[in-house]
């Protein structure tokens, strides 16, 4: 069994968890039984419904929290009858607004607010319960009770206090008791006194062999625990990112990104890390070579695949670009709506859509805004892009850094050309400059003006100069060597 550990997952999940969902999806291929645990609390959502949302199998699934009771992985399915069948007190008025429902009870006084999976359905996800104005308990379910909150009125506002953790038959399987800022957990004649004894308490509750596999995404705060009581399994280290800081590192000492500091001092207990290019795996060597005096085994193993390549069924939309990622500050979207805007001088048919979400969504809105380009530049969501990237023309990127960059792969799978910056990882594995797109040289000196001015020309020079036949057919070309039957072999390679 292959055990994937990482913190959190949510709706516009990182990177990190669409790595995953593609490395399930290849383990499922290769017939390699493979579990996701995620250890992070979700109180206001079902896990469930965000794993399988990007893809993961309920059985693959393992939630720290319910991990130590018999409740599985599963949707929501608790109704509201079968919430009513529990209720003590008969008499109620029962009232809903949208998604949510509320229960007032004319004698005690107290009201049950239910928040539903949609605006719809029966389906209760959680319930809070309000005695006396204040609120004393949160239940959460899924197709039983799976856990409930107790609260307690604290300086005018409701105090966490504890966690109560049911088995199917809602007989009690644990509790965490929450005291100030420390919490510590009763499972049975067992205490443990921190989360981290709590993830290692799981770990060793998995009795893992010398048949297993351990694979840590995210070792922040867990990654000790998990090495601790993990037996003989074998371990490996994912690196979804530029591993060191380069202002910090000069001949004699290097300053390794703060993730990925404590699995590079442990290299004697990691049997592997693996790297998503092999850049990024020959520079690694060489650095733990030189400041470590270590060579550890490295391996190349692309964080996703293409099933296939695909191709348009009908003619792309004409000068059309799209970007797809988190919007978030890093990724610098906002550039690209500027470059796109010098552009159309040049380019009068332009267009630009930006897939995904996040904190900048507003911040980019209030540029389309201001710069009048609404009609030509759109923010379009969080989509499923399989089938979207052959209706455009090429591919544009910003980020200054990219592991390896899953729209990148996806993008060449669909034979765009890429314009971005000549800058690890991902730019640099997927362009071939000049032949698939361009990688624009930048320098610590140039500023944001600048770089927005470099972009804007090479998108001009390939619409207006360049064969985009050619540049497609070489994106093509490079993809297949992320076909799945290839990243497969080398997960089998590195797994059997």
């Amino acid at each position: 069994m292959v055990y994937n550990f990482n913190l959190g997952i949510g709706w516009a999940s990182s990177g990190v968890e669409y790595a995953q969902s593609y490395r399930a999806n290849l383990l499922r291929r290769a017939h390699i039984p493979a579990r996701f645990v995620f250890t992070d609390m979700f109180p206001t959502e079902n896990i469930e419904h965000m794993t399988r949302n990007i893809g993961f199998l309920d059985e693959e699934v393992i939630w720290l929290y319910t991990f130590f009771t018999d409740v599985r992985t599963s949707p929501v399915t608790f109704t509201l009858k079968q919430l009513e069948a529990s209720m003590a007190e008969e008499d109620y008025t029962f009232s809903r607004e949208g998604k949510t429902c509320r229960y007032q009870f004319k004698e005690s006084g107290r009201f049950y607010t239910c928040y539903m999976v949609d605006d719809t359905s029966d389906l209760v996800h959680r319930v809070e319960i309000v005695s006396n104005g204040c609120l004393i308990r949160k239940d959460y379910y899924t197709y039983c009770r799976t856990f409930s909150e107790y609260y307690a009125p604290l300086d005018g506002k409701a105090h966490l206090y504890g966690r109560t953790f049911f088995n199917e038959d809602g007989s009690v399987c644990y509790e965490e008791v929450i005291e100030d800022d420390s919490t510590f957990y009763r499972i049975g004649a067992q205490v443990l006194y921190t989360k981290a004894d709590l993830v290692g308490y799981m770990v060793k509750r998995l009795n893992l062999t010398a048949d297993d596999v351990v694979i840590i995404d995210r070792t922040t705060g867990i990654g000790q625990a998990i090495l601790e009581n993990c037996g003989p399994a074998r371990v490996g280290i994912v690196v979804h990112a530029d591993h060191f800081s380069e202002g910090g590192t000069d001949d004699d000492y290097i300053l390794w990104n703060n993730y990925y500091e404590y699995s590079f001092s442990q290299t004697e207990h990691i049997d592997f890390y693996i790297t998503a290019t092999d850049a990024q795996n020959e520079l690694m060597r060489q650095q733990f070579k030189k400041y470590c005096g270590k060579e550890p085994q490295v391996v190349t193993i692309p964080v996703g695949s293409l099933d296939e390549l695909k191709y348009p069924d009908e003619p792309r939309k004409r000068h059309s670009l799209i970007t797809a990622s988190r919007l978030a500050t890093e990724k610098h979207c906002d550039w690209l709506v500027e470059a796109v805007v010098k552009a159309k001088e040049s380019v009068p048919d332009i267009s630009l859509d930006i897939y995904g979400k996040g904190g900048d969504e507003a911040k980019l809105k209030g540029l389309i805004g201001r710069l009048g380009c609404a009609d030509y530049v759109h923010l379009m969501g969080q989509q499923k892009l399989d089938d979207v990237y052959k209706h455009y023309d090429a591919y544009v990127a910003a980020s200054q850094s990219e592991g390896f960059g899953l729209t990148l792969m996806e993008a060449i799978g669909s034979g765009l050309p890429i314009v971005g910056f000549d800058v690890r990882y991902g730019n640099q594995t997927f362009i071939d400059d000049g032949q698939n797109g361009y990688k624009i040289p930048i320098t610590d000196e140039m500023d944001q003006k600048e770089k927005i001015k470099l972009l804007s020309e090479r998108i001009v020079r390939m619409f207006t100069e360049d064969d985009m036949d050619a540049f497609s057919g070489h994106s093509y070309e490079k993809a297949k060597e992320y076909l799945t039957k290839e990243v497969v072999h080398r997960w089998i390679e590195l797994l059997k």
